[in-house]
């Protein structure tokens, strides 16, 4: 009887076969149990596999995977020059083809579910290493802090400078992503391979939350950092400040504006000179330059406004650049700057000895002042 009931029944096991996706000797089997007779079955909570029944965990059958699965990715062993992984990116497929290489056999899949269980996840790298660890490197930050509300606290002006990284001038690849009709990306070029760039160089002013960026064409030298510097003073920094008499300047401890740069001194001595500004400067530790208030508080956004665009020519870097807005108000003004600023550029001892320099007690390789001679 119940063979005749389990033949009229083979339509419908096709039919739910393709329903649940189950074969069809699991659902007859299935309809074989449920037409045995009650008596065979204790009670509903009764188990259809006997205790300890199924496909054993891999990690029962082979002990060893766990641990060799660790010595793979362990932080420990990245240096092991015995590891088969050493040179390669340790994705889930090539952990499991390297441990299928003891026959073993390791899904992908099962890979991502040990690694999971061990506490493991995908990690990017992270920015946290700042070099080299000065003994002074706090007491700098202390100092820093402290010439900075002073300055303020009297009306002078605090500014923040650098050089943003140089940028490509044409149909070129820029990070990033924007919004476009759907299936219509910008096209670029493939390779990178530009002649033409450009260094912008910033000025911040810590108190007003404005900036102003000089877009120079050719060298990144002391002479366009201060020649930044000074056109910032005529066409923004002058009006703001009618009475200023001093003027803090910030910087990291190396590149154009660098505490070690001669010719840095020598321009910022011609800029008092001209202004008649007694010019401050405090440089930041060594590796430390990301501490500069113009990296998060300007060059970032920047970054932000052109992103996934190709910068195609110097009047879209400058519009790109002045349009920079944030919710706490920031605001950059922006031109190009053509000049022309030859690298090596030699100082003699004699140029340094006619400069108004008073180096400070403390750290005077980074706290120190130019005045304006007096003419």
């Amino acid at each position: 009887m119940i063979e005749k009931i389990l033949r009229h029944c083979g339509l419908w096991e096709e039919q739910a076969a393709r329903a649940t996706g189950l074969s069809r000797t699991t659902i007859h089997a299935g309809l074989k149990d449920l037409a045995s007779p009650a008596s065979t079955l204790k009670n509903s909570a009764q188990r259809v596999r006997a205790q300890g029944g199924g496909r054993k965990k891999l990690t029962r059958k082979d002990p060893q995977l766990v641990a060799d699965l660790e010595k793979l990715v362990s932080p420990m062993t990245r240096g092991d020059p015995m590891s088969p992984l050493r040179w390669t990116c340790k994705s889930t497929t090539k952990l499991a083809e390297t441990l299928n290489q003891k026959a073993r056999r390791v899904s992908q899949r099962t890979v991502c579910d040990l690694l999971a269980a061990q506490g493991y996840s995908l990690q990017s790298v992270r920015k946290r290493r700042e070099g080299i660890q000065h003994p002074d490197r706090d007491a700098q930050f202390k100092q820093i802090a402290q010439r900075v509300q002073e300055f303020q606290a009297e009306g002078q002006p605090v500014i923040s400078v650098d050089t943003k990284k140089k940028e490509l001038v044409g149909d070129y690849a820029n990070k990033g992503q924007e919004w476009q009709p759907k299936g219509q990306a910008e096209a670029v070029q493939v390779h990178d391979f530009g002649k033409e760039k450009v260094a912008p160089h910033g000025v911040y002013d810590l108190g007003r939350n404005e900036g102003w960026v000089s877009v120079g064409t050719d060298h990144d030298t002391s002479e366009f950092a201060v020649e930044t510097i000074r056109r910032w003073w005529q066409k923004m920094g002058r009006e703001i400040y009618p009475k200023a008499k001093r003027l803090l300047i910030t910087a990291d401890g190396g590149g154009s504006n660098g505490s070690r740069v001669r010719l840095w001194k020598v321009k910022l001595q011609e800029l008092a000179d001209e202004s008649g500004l007694e010019i401050h400067i405090c440089h930041f530790p060594p590796g430390t330059s990301k501490w500069n208030k113009i990296e998060h508080r300007m060059f970032c956004h920047i970054t932000q406004n052109w992103r996934g665009r190709p910068l195609i020519s110097h009047e879209i870097i400058v519009n790109l650049i002045g349009q920079t807005t944030t919710t706490e108000g920031l605001k950059i003004r922006a031109e190009i700057d053509r000049g022309k600023y030859p690298k090596g550029v030699k100082v003699s001892p004699e140029a340094m000895n006619k400069l108004a320099l008073e180096r400070d007690e403390f750290h005077g390789e980074w706290n120190y002042s130019l005045k304006p001679h007096l003419h």
